[in-house]
């Protein structure tokens, strides 16, 4: 009986000394989500057939693809990321312009980062014209910004 007692004991002591995992679950930072419309056409979902996107001093994010939508991140050191999107010869240049507010989530996540007050500045080459949808990015689950062109 003791012998049992014994290895109970040790059991215990070995489970208890054991931490819980941590994995994180959570939604992290979000991206930035663009959608492309038809200028002529404000409700009609219009591809870009070549773009190109890159940050300033960044590599491509999007290289020379067709897509009617796009999640770009944002700079979480700043409150300024400039992006440059390129479609076919011509090249727009972004400025996003937002306050960010770090949100802890979780032992196992860490912090997340919010971005409010979004507003932007574009060159006006060939996106006519935009809308921003949210001004706080804190999923992606819908698009923030229409860009029409």
């Amino acid at each position: 009986m003791k012998k049992y007692i014994f290895h109970i004991f040790i059991v215990l002591i070995a489970f208890s000394s054991c931490e819980k995992d941590d994995i994180c679950i959570e939604a992290t930072t979000p991206m930035l989500v663009i959608r492309f419309y038809d200028i002529n056409n404000p409700e009609t979902i219009k591809s870009v057939n070549s773009l190109t996107a890159w940050a300033i001093n960044k590599d491509s994010i999007y290289e020379n693809k067709a897509t009617d939508s796009i999640a770009i991140p944002l700079n979480l050191n700043e409150n300024n990321t400039i992006y440059k999107l390129q479609s076919g010869t011509f090249i727009d240049e972004i400025s996003f312009n937002y306050d960010r507010n770090d949100i802890f989530v979780s032992r196992s996540c860490g912090f997340k980062t919010i971005f409010e007050n979004l507003s932007i500045q574009t060159s006006n080459i060939w996106i006519k014209e935009y809308l921003i949808n949210n001004s706080t990015i804190e999923n992606e689950t819908t698009a923030h910004i229409n860009i029409y062109h």
